[in-house]
């Protein structure tokens, strides 16, 4: 049974550091403190971002604001090796037991932490053996370094071949008004049956990154939800994540105070079923079959 209780709004720290705001640490301890503020507690994290450095600078944010850990909870992810880091000469995955182990450990390390509250396998491998990532996994168990274990971007066949061997109790995927496919192709049928709790990475989808007709489509229906809810694009694209029975928790990678600030109003908004159905329609471009 999953023992660790995530806000129902993840924040997403991959932006953070070098690759996108290059927050410092004073930053980043005034946006723990208003993400808290605004009840999401859960921080999502992967060894790569920043190109393995991301992790280290939160956890020193983290370390100085003093915050108790109780407060929050944390997700790394691993097994991603990026070409032109540490020895590596190419991209690949890694998922040897002693891999995983060495690198939940640097991640503790590097967040100022005793425990992850979540680790996930960050994307699928040919190559991994699921024995050796169950004796990972158990033994991270055993030594109280993780709570709960997940996947990120598993198959539903993938996902069964991993949980025949060990628990899993989440999968971050890809799900948005404009990505939707999770929704038809089982995977989030299957995460329904198994009590597996799906993730939503990039929430919003591509209506505010392209200019495409999905997009143009959605954003002209948008214009009349807003008004009618009386809340932001953005709250109401996460709405309709989180109508969803699978009860997705959705990654959001804002470092926008004010964004921050109303994200947790998607949770209280329920949309009404045709506006959800009207958001879907237009993001297929035709009506439901």
């Amino acid at each position: 049974m999953r023992k660790t209780t995530l806000s129902p709004v993840i924040a997403g720290t991959m932006n953070w550091g070098v690759w996108d705001k290059k927050l410092n640490i004073q930053e980043m301890i005034h946006l723990i403190n208003i993400c808290i503020e605004n009840k999401i507690t859960t921080f999502d994290h992967a060894d790569i971002y920043g190109g393995y450095t991301t992790e280290e600078q939160f956890g020193k944010a983290f370390n100085e604001s003093k915050i108790s850990r109780e407060k929050l909870q944390l997700i790394s992810k691993c097994g991603i090796q990026l070409e032109g880091s540490r020895t590596n000469k190419i991209k690949h995955y890694d998922y040897s037991k002693e891999y995983i182990v060495w690198s939940v450990e640097n991640s503790l390390k590097n967040l100022h932490t005793d425990y992850l509250d979540v680790l996930l396998l960050h994307r699928p491998s040919p190559l991994m053996v699921t024995d050796e990532i169950a004796e990972a996994v158990e033994r991270l168990k055993s030594d109280g370094k993780i709570i709960d274990f997940g996947l990120s971007n598993f198959t539903t066949s993938q996902t069964e071949l991993i949980k025949s061997k060990t628990e899993v109790s989440y999968n971050q995927i890809q799900f948005s008004a404009t990505h939707y496919e999770a929704m038809l192709d089982g995977s989030l049928d299957y995460m329904q049956t198994h009590d597996i709790r799906p993730m939503s990475w990039n929430p919003l989808g591509m209506v505010f990154r392209e200019d495409i007709e999905q997009t143009r489509r959605l954003k002209k229906l948008l214009v009349q939800l807003v008004e009618k809810y009386g809340v932001g694009s953005d709250t109401i694209l996460l709405s309709w994540i989180l109508k969803h029975p699978s009860k997705v928790i959705p990654v959001a990678g804002t470092v926008n105070i004010a964004r921050i600030q109303a994200l947790m109003k998607a949770v209280e908004l329920n949309l009404d079923q045709q506006d959800w159905f009207a958001i879907w329609t237009e993001s297929m471009g035709n009506k439901v079959p």
